[in-house]
Formats: structure tokens, C-alpha cells, sequence
């Protein structure tokens, strides 16, 4: 999944940055307020990790501007702000959650795999297609009896495809949900990690759990038990 990272310390953000790609996301990131407001306003993430004192714009006014665009992005305030005050004007600015300087790295990616299952409409972090299941708090894949071995990439296209099971996932919602800002990936990469995928989740003598529509995209359907 695709997230953007605002936070104006360096160390921390290089440290949360490294934490979340090493997680398997895509991560665009950011120290300047206005920075940010131009990444979210120019492209689709499942979830923001915004700082609120920021130099440029600050976060309760980024969110704001965002909000009162009808921009529905998951936003996780992240801050060293802490009083009981703050918290509330947070919430009521518009985020999904509130995270207090100190924390532990392994609670703020709890805290967004969440938002990432809310954003889908997920409840239960185990995903179950037919005879695959995708444990996303663990990024474990099995298909039946085997453990999938899959690459972070691998892994992350196949999560977002579980995610979104039985829709159509055209290759530029691909694009905007698995690959950051940055990446130099080539034209033809998302067929190249489907033909991955396939090899890897699906069955000798059985239909594909990946459905190619020509033209249009990719449907993950359920296989067989």
C-alpha cells in the first residue's frame, strides 16, 4: 500500500521511512507542510503519517485543507503533542487516529495496517480467498498446506489485489497504490509481478486466482478450498 510520511526531524523521518519500506509499503516522504499538501492533493495514498509542527504549513491546517477538499484519505497524526486538548482538535480536524512522540515503530505500523484494512473495508487481518490466505500482520502467504514465499514487492501487489478481491484493478490503480513517487519501474512491471504471482499462489490443472481482463486490469477471485 502507498503512504505518505510527513515529519520535519530527519533522523525520525529516515527511520520511519526505512521501517515502512522494509514493511513491504510504498512511501513517499516529506518535511515541509506545503510539500505535503502538494503529494496528497496529486496522488492517491491509502494512508498519511502527518506531523503537526511542520515549517511551510502546519499539520492541523494541511488536514483541514484536505478534509474540506472531501479527500478521504486514512490520516494518522503523529506528535509530540500530547495534552488531552490537542488530541481532541486533532480528531476533530479530521484524523482516523493519534499517536504520541515517544513511540515504539512496531505500534505505529500496527496503527497503520489498520487504517489500511479500514480504507478496504477489512476488519480481520487475515485475509481468506478459497484456499489462500494472506496474514497481513505477518505479510505470511499460504496457499492450502505451503507457506508462499514472496518477494516485498510480491507480496505488496498481492495484498492490494486481496484487498480489493472480486474488482476489477485496472494497472494504473496498480501504479498508484504499490509504486512511490519516485520509483523507476519500467512500463511493464506490474505484468511482470503478476506472471510472479501466478507462478507462485497458483495450481497445476486449475484456473488462475488471477483473472486477466484484457485491456482493463486484474480480478483476484477466490479459488477452490
Amino acid at each position: 500500500m502507498r503512504l505518505l510520511l510527513v515529519e520535519d526531524y530527519p533522523p525520525l523521518r529516515k527511520s520511519v521511512l526505512r521501517g515502512l519500506r522494509e514493511a513491504g509499503f510504498a512511501v513517499d516522504a516529506t518535511g515541509d507542510g506545503r510539500e505535503a499538501l502538494w503529494y496528497a492533493e496529486s496522488n492517491e495514498y491509502d494512508v498519511i503519517v502527518l506531523d503537526l509542527m511542520l515549517p511551510g504549513l502546519d499539520g492541523l491546517n494541511l488536514l483541514r485543507r484536505l478534509r474540506d477538499q472531501g479527500r478521504a484519505t486514512h490520516v494518522l497524526i503523529v506528535t509530540a503533542k500530547d495534552a488531552v486538548a490537542d488530541r481532541i482538535a486533532g480528531l476533530n480536524a479530521g484524523a482516523d487516529d493519534y499517536l504520541v512522540k515517544p513511540f515504539e515503530f512496531d505500534e505505529l505500523l500496527a496503527r497503520v495496517q489498520a487504517l489500511v484494512r479500514r480504507r478496504y473495508h477489512r476488519k480481520n487481518p487475515v485475509l481468506t480467498l478459497g484456499a489462500l490466505r494472506i496474514d497481513t500482520s505477518t505479510q505470511q502467504v499460504e496457499r492450502g498446506d505451503d507457506t508462499v514465499e514472496l518477494s516485498a514487492r510480491e507480496y505488496a501487489l498481492l495484498e492490494y489485489l486481496a484487498m480489493r478481491a472480486g474488482e476489477l484493478v485496472t494497472r494504473s490503480d496498480v501504479w498508484e497504490h504499490v509504486y512511490d513517487f519516485h520509483s523507476d519501474a519500467t512500463s511493464n512491471v506490474v505484468d511482470v509481478y503478476v506472471g510472479r504471482l501466478r507462478r507462485k499462489i497458483d495450481r497445476e490443472g486449475e484456473s488462475s486466482l488471477i483473472e486477466t481482463v484484457r485491456g482493463r486490469g486484474y480480478i483476484l477471485r477466490s479459488g477452490p478450498p
